[in-house]
């Protein structure tokens, strides 16, 4: 007996609703993943991936996994045992790099911010200055807190003491601006079930010259053997040399959401996301709500919103789901039970959902017996 699959509203902070296009490309016939049809595929996503990145980086590829790959891959591609690596950390995934560059050997020097801020960018040049890294690593939107950190200061910082500057770009690529080129970060990740709107299990990845020359000088090989970009460009290049068997029909299918971000034209997504934002964030502030990042410093595709007291997220959020098939999340770590965390992403990020949710929101607190002050 088949389990039957509900259809949600995802409001989360990822996996977010996917495009009844990029659906029906996930059910093309699969192929050889060395088949010359495949090959053309993989060479439109590439170029599509450019275009979304804003780069022209020939190491521009899809990594097989998700977003906690492709920070993997960055991570133990750019950092060698032994060397010193400096982590912005303002949250969750901010953690979560710091733990994985432990783990591939290196020191890791935390530049950290109280959870609901930005990373301070003196902290981040003292760290700098004080251990001689030679990669600084920042999360450009916290989804465990909903900040936009801001990167031309971060980029200042990695040229001045010639680092590289690596970019989780997880909850941002294709709905905040990015431009990798013009900012000058060396690597940048991202995932494809977020802002991009396909199924979770691909990691989008480009690396600039800089990071393949400092590749090329690596004196160990990279501790992963899956996660090896020397390797994996070299299946994604012009060689075509078998690496791994790539997730074919995943492929399809972030093919065509790069496809949809392409026809509706970056600046054009980047606006709606920031539209929809302001959109909840006004209608949140009327309920009486108080939202837990300061608005300077608010994320577009990711809102904090501080649980009321005497509240129940928990319940809240059951209320949502069961009652109006909507998700959203709690929080994380310390801010576990404290805030809710609501997602506007790619197919999601509408003013239509916005105030379908606000409604449902409104009542599922007032269930909880929520007043507004």
């Amino acid at each position: 007996m088949s389990t039957a699959i509900p259809e949600r509203l995802l409001l989360g902070p990822g996996p977010s609703n996917v495009s009844p296009r990029v659906l029906q490309a996930l059910t093309t016939p699969i192929l050889g993943h060395l088949d010359p049809a495949f090959l053309q595929v993989m060479d439109e996503t590439m170029d599509l991936l450019r275009r979304v990145f804003r780069t022209r980086n020939e190491l521009t590829i899809p990594i097989s996994g998700t977003g906690s790959a492709g920070m993997e891959a960055a991570i133990v591609n750019m950092v060698e045992p032994g060397e010193s690596m400096v982590v912005a950390i303002a949250g969750y995934f901010g953690e979560r790099i710091a733990e994985m560059a432990r783990r591939a050997g290196a020191e890791v020097v935390p530049a950290r911010a109280d959870w609901g801020t930005i990373v301070d960018l003196q902290a981040v040049e003292e760290a700098v200055r004080r251990s001689g890294a030679r990669v600084i690593a920042a999360v450009h939107v916290e989804t465990s807190t909903g900040i936009l950190q801001p990167l031309p200061p971060l980029v200042d910082v990695a040229r001045r003491y010639d680092a590289l500057l690596l970019v989780d770009a997880v909850a941002s690529l294709g709905g905040v601006p990015l431009d990798v080129d013009e900012l000058g970060i060396d690597v940048c990740y991202s995932a494809s079930q977020k802002c991009l709107s396909v199924p979770p299990g691909l990691a989008p990845l480009t690396a600039s010259a800089r990071a393949r020359a400092r590749m090329a000088e690596r004196r160990t090989k990279v501790q992963s053997w899956y996660l090896d970009l020397s390797m994996l460009q070299t299946y994604w290049g012009t060689e075509r040399i078998y690496h791994h068997t790539a997730p074919v029909t995943m492929i399809y299918g972030l093919r065509e959401g790069l496809r949809l971000v392409v026809e509706e034209g970056l600046e054009a997504r980047w606006e709606r996301h920031r539209r929809a934002a302001q959109t909840l964030w006004q209608g949140l502030q009327r309920l009486g709500l108080r939202l837990y990042v300061p608005e300077e410093q608010r994320a577009p595709t990711l809102t904090t919103v501080a649980v009321p007291v005497g509240v129940d997220d928990l319940a809240v959020r059951r209320r949502l789901l069961q009652d109006h098939n909507i998700e959203i999340a709690g929080g994380l770590g310390p801010l576990r039970g404290k805030v809710f965390r609501i997602g506007l992403m790619g197919e999601g990020s509408t003013a239509g959902n916005v105030h379908t949710f606000l409604a449902a929101f409104d009542a599922a607190l007032r269930a909880e017996g929520w007043r507004a002050a």
